[in-house]
């Protein structure tokens, strides 16, 4: 299914109810009629729009993670901001779209991690590998200007990003715990930890892109 289409109003519960149970109970955790009943569907309605409870986990992570692509092809054609400038631009989009929709980005992270369905796994590598395309030709463009260093591994650095999000979201009960945090609100916290982040890794991609600290 295309993540470039407007979805009607039953597609679009549909898709909120499953990923909002699937972040709740975990792909194998949760089955079609689950869905249905929240949802107030019946399951020839979901089958109807989406075929199949995978082509239906394969549309959200698609819907939630396409922004990536269409903010980098949208930066690589705005010539008013420099290379390092569109680079950081993806790393705040990122840990932003990544904080606000909370469960959804912990979904992803375990089911890489404890997900033993080869069908979600090619899901989650095949919306990378478009992601990664689209990356990767922003920072050869860069390379070409002669603003970018050309020996960089782009897998690896932009893995670094993905990694380090998601440790912190994973990982941002324990890591209030030891930073004597605990004292702010949830909402104040998980500003200090995108505001952390989002220094944190423009400070490396800035070293390793350009020899700058």
């Amino acid at each position: 299914m295309s993540v470039n289409k407007d979805y009607n109003e039953k597609q679009g519960q549909i898709l909120t109810t499953a990923e909002s149970l699937f972040s709740e109970k975990g792909f194998d955790g949760t089955s079609v009629r689950d869905i249905a009943e929240k949802a107030g569907v019946n399951v020839a309605m979901i089958s109807y729009y989406f075929g199949s409870k995978e082509k239906l986990m394969e549309t959200i992570f698609e819907r939630r993670t396409e922004h990536i692509r269409l903010r980098v092809e949208s930066l690589m054609k705005d010539d008013s901001i420099d290379y390092i400038g569109k680079v950081h631009l993806i790393i705040d989009e990122h840990i932003e779209k990544a904080f606000s929709k909370f469960q959804f980005y912990k979904l992803m992270v375990c089911e890489q991690v404890i997900n033993k369905n080869p069908v979600i796994l090619d899901i989650i590598k095949e919306v990378k590998k478009r992601n990664m395309q689209v990356i990767t030709e922003l920072i050869r463009k860069g390379q070409e200007a002669g603003v970018f260093r050309s020996d960089v591994d782009v897998i690896l650095l932009f893995s670094t990003m993905y990694g380090t999000v998601s440790h912190m979201i994973i990982g941002s009960d324990l890591y209030r715990e030891i930073s004597g945090l605990t004292h702010l609100s949830e909402e104040e916290y998980y500003q200090h930890l995108k505001q952390l982040l989002s220094k944190h890794l423009k400070q490396i991609f800035k070293a390793i892109l350009t020899h700058e600290a």
